[in-house]
This record gives structure tokens, C-alpha cells and sequence, in this order.
């Protein structure tokens, strides 16, 4: 799962990478490197010989690290004629330094290439990553993954459309952004989890009327109030009406729709449903002090849950965002993590392949759950504690129906400062949410027309 650094860091690593490009493309279209898919692959992984496959990654932290370290074993040991020669960094250095080696004359072989049209699009564009469609019917892996989930790894091959195009890399991790709540005081105020948004407003209206803080919320960074924002927008529009907008192939920002959810966040605000001042409290705070006993509900991505996990025990618990109405099946926001990819100036892309399809088998889930983790498809191996148990039933049921959105802050490189930004003003009720949505179209606008 993606730390709260990567969650919170987008915007900064997009602006740097995007000077980067700027300031380090090839010079002509004779220095790109090659991008095309190769004619013929192989999966016979001992007839290569020796290999050292150089991998960078960002599994620098708990289970991610236990996760990548145990497969990378298991790769070699499988394969001894392989040498994993593995270069860790944290998300935003990664972000720092990757387009430099991908731009040089050795590259590594693999990388987490972040998605988005700040990375991954921009790899693309310059020629710097393999299409994977060859390798994809040799290993199957469409048939494996929702399309949804597929969606978010695909561009298009002049960079300029996320969402469609060629596949260029596929995830280990899994990740939602769900509605936590304390068990305890939902016994105390006589409430269940709510299975609608009729029934959530109920519970809100409930907690403020016994004094609680209905929602744990803090939005100094911006990008929180774009999670709790896209939220209310999968319920309001739709999963495929959010996946055309995102990935800039319909819709505007200004329908009725997407202003309906500015205006639920904004009521939110003003009947005091979140924490009070939210946009000067950061958002890892948030989940302390819901810990601690602030708030009834949260909402938050799955790489809260390990902590909430041994801070809580089993008083927290976790769900799905509401139905719009009983029974309805429900879209959330979340995904998949970095996806990993074959960089084209690699000579050993079928080995680096065959490597990828190892560390996102059945087999590389099952470790990722004995390591803590979230993996992005479902696994034999189950979780031993009550929070991680619901977290992988959750994940299961929005896989199931496809029901994955990207995060907005993909929209555009400045995304997360030109709406994050307005937000804010939502929240602290100095901006309509017609204003809102109108700065997000803007910023929407301006990049679609650079493209």
C-alpha cells in the first residue's frame, strides 16, 4: 500500500518531474529510445543465461519492504541464473531521480513508474517505457486484473490520454479509500454502519446532536479535502462518468453532478460535521487522533489500517463508502500501487517480464498479505486481524464490481493546488461550491488544451 507520503506528495513530485522532463528531454526525436513492443518474447527465463535485472522500487517501509524482499528471493531461487541487483528509494526521491536514469545511457530494467499524466504519460511520451500488450497475452495478465484497475497502467502512446492505449506496467498492492468508524461509540450512540448515504446523514446528524465530531477530517494539505470530495462524486455520478473525467475523455467539472458533491462537502462544513478548523489540522493527524477518540467516522485510504490496527485493536472497523441506495453496488476512489514496468532500453525485457508476472502472481499476493499487506488481487492467504479482514473483504467486493476510481489529483499536473486549493475555501465557507468547480474546470481546460 502507498505510504501517506505518496498520497501527499503528488503534487510536488508532478511539478518536479515535469521540470525535469523540460529540462532533460532528448534532443531530437533520433535520441529517443525505442518504445516499440518487440515481435517476439520469450518466458523461458533459465535459456537468457546470466542476468543482473537492476530494479528500482519504492518498498521502503514495513510490509511493502518485508513484501518485495521475500519475492525477490523466491525469484532468484527459482531462477539462479537471475541476480536482482534492487535499488530502493522513498516514493518522492524516486520521483526525484527516475527520469534522469531513465533518460541515460543504462538504465535500470524495472521501475515503479508512479501513474498519471505528470509520470508515467510523460515516460511515455519520451519513448522511455516498453509496451507491455506482448507480454500481456503471454502471461495473461488482463485476465487477471479488472479493467479498471488495467486502466489506471494504460496511456496512449503519444502521452496524451491515461486511462486507454497501451498497458506499460502492472501492480502488486491494493488500496481504497473507505469509511472507518469507532466501534465503541457507535454502541453508544445505538447506530450500525451505514449501508446508504440516507443512513449516513442520519448517523452525522445523530453524533453532532450527542456532541461527538461526526468526522475526523484534516485538510491543511489539500489533498484530503479531494479525497472526501471524490467520494460524494462515485456516489453522485457514477464510476464511468468520474474515469472519463479523470483521464480526459468527457465531461466537465462544472455538471451538476460534480457540484451536487461540492455542495455536500460544503453542507458537511457548516453543520459542523467535520473537525473543527480542519484546514489548519494535518492530515497525519488524523488518523491519531481518531485514534485517540476524535470522531466517529473517518474516511481514509487502507494504509491507515496497519496503524489503526495495533492503536485500536478491535474497536475500529472499516466499510465501503455508503450505497446511493440499498443494495446498489459502490464505486470508490483507490487502485493499485506503482505499477511496475520494463524501461525500453532494457536488453533483458523478457527476464524483466518474467519477473513482474512472478511478483504479481497468486503466489506474490498470498506474501503480500503475510507481510501486512493489501494485495491488488484477491489471495488464499487471509489476514489475521479483525481490521485487515474487513480491509481485504472490501477490497474483494469493489473488484468484484469493478468498482475502482482513480484519484482526481491525476486530472492534471497542478490539480491538487488549483482544486485542493478551492476546496479549502469550501470547507472554511469562503467559496461557493459553483467557484469551486469552476477553478477545477479552469486548471481542467488550461491542460487539456496543452496536450
Amino acid at each position: 500500500m502507498p505510504t501517506l507520503t505518496r498520497r501527499s506528495t503528488v503534487a510536488a513530485a508532478a511539478a518536479l518531474v515535469t521540470a525535469l522532463a523540460a529540462a532533460c528531454a532528448p534532443g531530437s526525436s533520433d535520441d529517443k529510445p525505442a518504445s516499440k513492443a518487440p515481435a517476439a518474447v520469450s518466458t523461458d527465463v533459465a535459456k537468457a543465461g546470466n542476468v543482473t535485472l537492476t530494479v528500482w522500487d519504492q518498498e521502503v517501509q514495513g510490509g511493502l519492504k518485508e513484501q518485495i524482499e521475500k519475492l525477490n528471493a523466491q525469484f532468484e531461487a527459482k531462477y539462479p541464473n537471475v541476480k536482482i541487483k534492487r535499488v530502493s528509494r522513498s516514493f518522492s526521491d524516486l520521483q526525484k531521480t527516475l527520469r534522469l536514469a531513465l533518460s541515460g545511457s543504462n538504465p535500470p530494467d524495472v521501475v515503479e513508474a508512479n501513474q498519471g499524466y505528470a509520470s508515467m504519460a510523460q515516460y511515455v511520451k519520451d519513448g522511455m517505457l516498453l509496451p507491455l500488450g506482448a507480454y500481456d497475452k503471454a502471461y495473461g495478465w488482463s485476465k487477471r486484473y479488472p479493467k479498471g484497475l488495467l486502466d489506471l497502467n494504460s496511456v496512449t502512446k503519444d502521452g496524451k490520454l491515461i486511462g486507454s492505449g497501451d498497458l506499460y506496467g502492472v501492480s502488486l498492492n491494493g488500496e481504497i479509500v473507505g469509511l472507518y468508524y469507532n466501534k465503541e461509540k457507535l454502541a453508544k450512540l445505538g447506530i450500525q454502519p451505514p449501508k446508504t448515504w440516507d443512513e449516513f446523514e442520519q448517523d452525522l446528524a445523530a453524533a453532532k446532536g450527542k456532541g461527538e465530531v461526526p468526522i475526523a477530517f484534516g485538510n491543511l494539505e489539500k489533498l484530503p479535502a479531494m479525497q472526501l470530495y471524490g467520494i460524494l462524486q462515485d456516489a453522485a455520478t457514477g464510476k464511468d462518468a468520474v474515469r472519463k473525467l479523470v483521464f480526459g475523455s468527457g465531461g466537465s467539472w462544472t455538471d451538476a453532478p460534480n457540484v451536487q458533491a461540492a455542495q455536500k462537502l460544503a453542507d458537511w462544513a457548516k453543520k459542523g460535521y467535520l473537525t473543527k478548523d480542519s484546514n489548519s489540522v494535518k492530515w497525519d493527524d488524523t488518523p491519531v487522533n481518531f485514534a485517540k477518540g476524535e470522531g466517529v467516522f473517518m474516511f481514509g485510504g487502507t494504509w491507515w489500517a496497519p496503524d489503526l490496527s495495533d492503536r485500536m485493536k478491535d474497536k475500529v472497523g472499516f466499510a465501503l463508502p455508503p450505497a446511493p441506495q440499498a443494495g446498489r453496488p459502490v464505486a470508490t476512489m483507490g487502485g493499485e500501487s506503482l505499477p511496475w514496468s520494463i524501461t525500453s532500453k532494457s536488453e533483458h525485457a523478457d527476464v524483466a517480464a518474467a519477473y513482474i508476472n512472478f511478483i504479481t502472481s497468486p503466489e506474490a499476493m498470498n506474501v503480500a498479505v503475510q507481510a501486512g499487506s493489501l494485495p491488488v488481487l484477491p489471495a488464499t492467504a487471509q489476514p489475521d486481524k479483525p481490521l485487515m479482514k474487513e480491509v481485504s473483504a472490501a477490497w474483494a467486493e469493489l473488484s468484484k464490481n469493478d468498482g475502482t476510481t482513480p484519484y482526481i489529483d491525476y486530472t492534471t499536473p497542478t490539480f491538487t493546488d488549483a482544486f485542493g486549493g478551492p476546496l479549502q475555501g469550501l470547507v472554511a465557507g469562503k467559496m461557493s461550491a459553483q467557484e469551486a468547480m469552476k477553478a477545477a474546470q479552469d486548471d481542467y481546460s488550461a491542460f487539456q488544451k496543452k496536450k
